[in-house]
């Protein structure tokens, strides 16, 4: 059955200041797990989830401690991802269950994972959501969680406080979720900037976001004065380099950025969280504004609420969300390069492969 069974491995490194390449990657048969041991179990891949966040496990040391480098030879491990259980030497994991683990999820069809590993924890899909299984990447794992619990607990959205929430980034996968859950929780006005008219057009038609702005067409600083006149209470922060410089500018006194992500620097060999200008650190000091770096991981105690948070309002039409998937696992390496290095992208939302 070996050429049932497909996984990408890494070749090479692209090096700490290059952006990745196809030619760093190898999508190869591999052979299918024959036999597992007691408390293991075997899982088909459904979806696979694409993360910028992954660049620095390209590289010999990934900058942090909470992630490891992926070995030369080895196959790739992404971030989350949903399988279904096929397999199984468990009496909590049956066959045919939905599962999703938030890291470490090897880009492979079909392998092999012990259930009691703390670096690959195994939680199961809610079977409201069974026939839609993408939807635990796009909301309910990482991203969506991401989104929510940053929102919630760096945002200070306070409902009633005539507050302005911005998000960089605004048309992926964090940030479009970012904007409306913003707007849930009581922002008044909500402007994301991402990267084309189209889509500006999807968050402001589709998504609740109240503007726009198009950061390689429009005047960044001269429309942020024009949609934000009281200035900037809440920043999420995808993004960082110039343009988050733009918008720290024009924060108001004791606003709040929210730092989720800088994938402007992440082809970059640069500390995280980047550094940022003397002028910024004075401006942040002189106002009093909070740039706290977000890890998700820090809050799995809040998991569970913030799953069904997430789920409640998406059963009930509140939450949209958007989803660009990619068929196959071979077209795994080519959309992540794509990702990494700013290929034109017209979709929102959450990219992930269907494996």
């Amino acid at each position: 059955m070996a050429a049932d069974n497909k996984r990408v491995i890494l070749r090479s490194r692209p090096g700490a200041d290059n952006a990745p390449t196809i030619d760093n990657f190898t999508c190869e048969q591999c052979e299918y797990p024959a036999t597992i041991k007691d408390g293991e179990v075997v899982i088909k891949t459904l979806y696979l989830s694409l993360d910028p966040a992954m660049r620095c496990r390209l590289n010999d040391d990934s900058g942090v401690d909470y992630i490891k480098p992926i070995e030369i030879g080895k196959t790739v491990q992404g971030l989350g991802a949903v399988g279904e259980i096929i397999d199984s030497k468990n009496e909590q994991f049956m066959k045919g269950d939905i599962v999703q683990s938030v890291t470490n999820w090897p880009w492979m069809k079909y392998f092999t994972a012990k259930t009691d590993d703390p670096s690959f924890p195994l939680l199961k899909v809610d079977s409201a959501v069974r026939d839609n299984p993408q939807i635990v990447l796009s909301l309910l794992g990482l991203s969506g969680l991401t989104s929510y619990l940053g929102v919630k607990n760096k945002g200070h959205v306070t409902s009633g406080a005539n507050q302005t929430f911005v998000v960089s980034g605004a048309a992926g996968s964090c940030g479009n979720l970012a904007g409306q859950i913003a707007k849930l929780l009581g922002a008044k006005k909500v402007v994301g900037i991402c990267g084309s008219d189209l889509k500006c057009d999807v968050l402001k038609s589709e998504l609740n976001f109240d503007s726009t702005i198009n950061y390689k067409t429009d005047n960044i600083p001269d429309r942020l004065k024009e949609l934000c006149p009281d200035g900037i209470h809440s920043y999420f922060d995808n993004v960082g380099g110039t343009l988050s410089e733009h918008v720290i500018r024009q924060m108001s006194p004791n606003s709040h950025i929210i730092l989720c992500g800088q994938i402007a620097v992440y082809n970059k060999d640069v500390p995280y969280p980047p550094p940022i200008s003397e002028e910024i650190q004075s401006i942040m000091k002189d106002r009093n504004i909070t740039r706290d770096r977000f890890l998700v991981l820090n809050y799995q105690d809040q998991f569970n609420e913030g799953i069904k948070q997430l789920q409640e309002w998406y059963l009930s039409g509140q939450l949209k969300v958007p989803e660009y998937v990619h068929e196959g696992i071979e077209s795994t390496v080519t959309a992540f390069v794509n990702m990494m290095t700013s290929v034109k992208q017209e979709k929102v939302g959450k990219q992930m492969v269907k494996v």
